[in-house]
């Protein structure tokens, strides 16, 4: 349950079901920084406080395994279903989401990228959908930002809600548009983040909003994660979170195909 929770698995989830049924369209992009960007903290500032906002560095390298269970809901196609995320550090993970009986999984070894759905069977990610992978099985991605993004820049402050958030462009290494983080100007911590998906049926665009964050083993998670991706929108709601279970590292391994 690290940056992006589920969001892998979520996206293959109900990117699937939801395939073709609506457009994707692009949030706006955020407003040009105004005069008042003078007082904006440095992008070193606003890492420094979103790491010691999630429980700080010495917390984080205490763990070394995360499991997380929870619900998922699309109020609009009257779907709900399970979501159970696996994670180990420093960077596997297996998202599994569980709609109406049918299964979606998305797995990431250490190096190899795979998922497996209904419609699509199974494949062996790569290129931009393998990096997206890699960067979402980051154990330790709230220490790592600077490692996983080629350039980071802050464009200016935005509401979000009735929260005022410093905007961080992250530049992808592969290229491509950059993904965009939001944090709480009071707290540090992660409001939003927009950012690119690569599938099949080629590149869509996904809004996360984070909110109900809960300490656990001294580092703090959100459990309440809106996503939405064009007019489709989904709450996942975290119900457990279970820190340095011994986890094998074969649960992460690709799928023999059949």
């Amino acid at each position: 349950m690290n940056r992006f929770l589920a969001v892998a698995c979520l996206y293959l989830a109900v990117g699937a079901i939801a395939r073709g049924q609506t457009p994707a369209a692009k949030p706006s992009k955020p407003a040009p920084p105004s005069a008042a960007a003078a007082a904006t903290p440095t992008v070193d500032q606003i890492l420094s406080h979103y790491v010691e906002a999630e429980g700080g560095r010495a917390a984080w390298q205490k763990l070394t395994s995360r499991e997380s269970t929870g619900t998922i809901e699309v109020p609009s196609m009257s779907l709900s279903g399970t979501v159970e995320i696996h994670e180990k550090a420093p960077d596997r993970m297996l998202g599994v989401v569980t709609i109406n009986g049918a299964s979606f999984r998305q797995g990431f070894d250490g190096t190899t990228g795979w998922t497996d759905d209904p419609q699509n069977g199974f494949r062996e990610v790569s290129g931009p959908e393998l990096a997206e992978t890699r960067r979402d099985a980051d154990f330790f991605h709230p220490m790592d930002l600077r490692k996983l993004y080629s350039k980071l820049t802050v464009t200016g402050k935005e509401k979000i809600g009735e929260r005022d958030a410093y905007v961080v462009e992250c530049a992808l290494p592969e290229g491509g548009d950059p993904d965009r983080m939001y944090f709480d100007a009071q707290t540090g911590l992660t409001l939003r983040a927009i950012s690119q998906h690569h599938g099949p049926d080629g590149v869509t665009e996904y809004q996360e909003d984070f909110e109900d964050y809960r300490e656990v083993d001294g580092v703090k998670l959100p459990f309440t994660i809106h996503q939405k991706n064009g007019d489709t929108a989904m709450t996942i709601t975290i119900s457990e979170v279970h820190h340095n279970v011994a986890v094998d590292d074969g649960l992460f391994a690709k799928p023999a195909v059949q």
